[in-house]
């Protein structure tokens, strides 16, 4: 049976977590795990930390008790400075890590793939920059992962493409390179995946015939790389597909009839591009705009 305590703020956690860890078979690595990243941080900061979930396991003879700690509320939009530390990865029951919103910076680290319960990853809105690390492909029971508005550059690993679980891919407003083509190229990728961000990047070439394999897709968010080609027939057969924006690339020819005809459509940007005269967009252009609390199920 498993019972969750909420308490608001760290210096009440920790006293209460080291009482319970004397009476119980506690995950002591995950004590010391947070005692290093206190210490490599600094009181300060551990104390703007509010929303981070950590998940310790502790056995009472014979009761499982699954305690919930967060420090205080959120941990995103604060002011926290500096890198992750790698000390992350040894927080082996982390379900949510959600760092929006602050001046975090240096590279994403590959530690956080050693987080097999993680299933929400939030960084977006820092500094992070480097290459998005492979490693985040060891996460099976990850769903939403949000990675824009950083610094990051090189390609998207399709490795993340072998995650069994995820829905939501954001990587918008970054410096990413490469093609899509890339991106799916190993069979059966991403099988979950309702939304793609992949705006404001550097990315090349055409939207490849493939991408229609993504079936439970309903967003794809393109605008502002350097696309080109024509747009694929297939993608109007995309069962779900509610929202599509390619505005602000090198597209060209027409739009295929199938997208005006599909029954979800509700949104499609064009504009930008160098389609033929007579290609209309389709709906009221309004900007898209998600509260958090679509992302979190």
């Amino acid at each position: 049976m498993a019972t969750y305590l909420r308490q608001p703020c760290l210096f009440i956690l920790l006293p209460c977590l080291l009482i319970v860890a004397v009476n119980c078979k506690t995950l002591k690595r995950d004590v010391k795990a947070l005692n290093e990243i206190k210490a490599s941080l600094g009181w300060r900061v551990v104390y703007a930390w509010l929303s981070l979930y950590l998940l310790f396991f502790i056995r009472f003879q014979v009761y499982e008790i699954c305690i919930l700690i967060s420090y205080g509320r959120d941990l995103h939009n604060n002011k926290l400075t500096g890198p992750i530390p790698p000390q992350i990865g040894r927080l082996k029951h982390l379900k949510i890590l959600n760092v929006r919103w602050n001046k975090l910076q240096d590279s994403i680290p590959p530690e956080i793939g050693e987080l097999k319960q993680l299933t929400h990853l939030y960084l977006s809105f820092n500094n992070f920059k480097g290459e998005i690390p492979k490693e985040l492909a060891n996460l099976p029971e990850l769903r939403y992962l949000q990675l824009h508005e950083n610094r990051l550059t090189g390609r998207i690993p399709p490795e993340l493409g072998t995650l069994p679980n995820l829905r939501h891919l954001d990587v918008g407003n970054n410096h990413l390179v490469g093609t899509i083509r890339e991106l799916i190229r190993i069979e059966g990728c991403f099988p979950a995946l309702r939304n793609l961000y992949l705006n404001n990047n550097y990315l090349t070439g055409g939207i490849p015939a493939q991408l229609a394999n993504l079936t439970k897709l309903e967003i794809f968010y393109l605008s502002g790389n350097k696309m080109s080609g024509i747009i694929p027939s297939g993608l109007a057969h995309i069962p779900q597909l509610t929202y599509l924006y390619l505005d602000h690339n090198q597209f060209s020819g027409r739009i295929p009839d199938a997208f005006y005809k599909h029954p979800f459509l509700k949104e499609m940007y064009i504009e930008g591009n160098s389609f033929r005269p007579g290609v209309n967009p389709i709906g009221v252009h309004k900007v898209l705009e998600l509260s958090d609390s679509d992302f979190v199920v």
